[in-house]
């Protein structure tokens, strides 16, 4: 399954919701990389197996089951989390990248490829749909969290 959606970051026509600069937004990916726990409901924890200067090899516990992933980064361009499959894990790849039409405008880019099926039901029910949402979620509440860190404050 591929899949790919941006959530805007600056919206110069909304005065109500405070611009981030892409240093900032930078920033809050980087805390993704090294504090996934802050980002990812159900991780227990992580393990930071190696680092260079553009990857980090690491492990999430999630109760009883083990992740093993790569990241890899551009810096202020893109962020990549690659895991392989598992008994426990279908493995994927998720890109984010940083976009800036303009000066005023900044989005972030998520795309997504796994090895679940792109179509196809189960029970009668589109189950990558189901999936799409979730990662829909989760990226929004990724931004939200990056906002709150922005303004000096600690997600809950």
């Amino acid at each position: 399954m591929r899949f790919e959606h941006l959530v805007e970051i600056n919206d110069p026509l909304n005065p109500l919701i405070p611009s981030l600069t892409r240093e900032q937004v930078w920033s809050g990916l980087m805390l993704r990389v090294d504090e996934p726990t802050v980002f990812l409901p159900g991780l227990e924890r992580c393990e930071i197996l190696s680092r260079t200067a553009d990857q980090v090899e690491r492990r999430l516990h999630f109760g009883g089951v083990q992740v093993r992933d790569t990241v890899t980064f551009s810096p202020l361009e893109w962020v990549r989390f690659e895991s392989s499959a598992n008994a426990e894990h279908a493995g994927g790849r998720l890109t984010i990248r940083l976009e800036q039409p303009d000066p005023l405008r900044l989005y972030l880019r998520f795309t997504y490829e796994t090895t679940l099926p792109d179509g196809g039901a189960a029970d009668g029910v589109q189950v990558s749909e189901f999936v799409k949402s979730a990662y829909r979620e989760s990226d929004v509440d990724t931004v939200r969290i990056i906002r709150v860190l922005s303004a000096g404050g600690r997600p809950h």
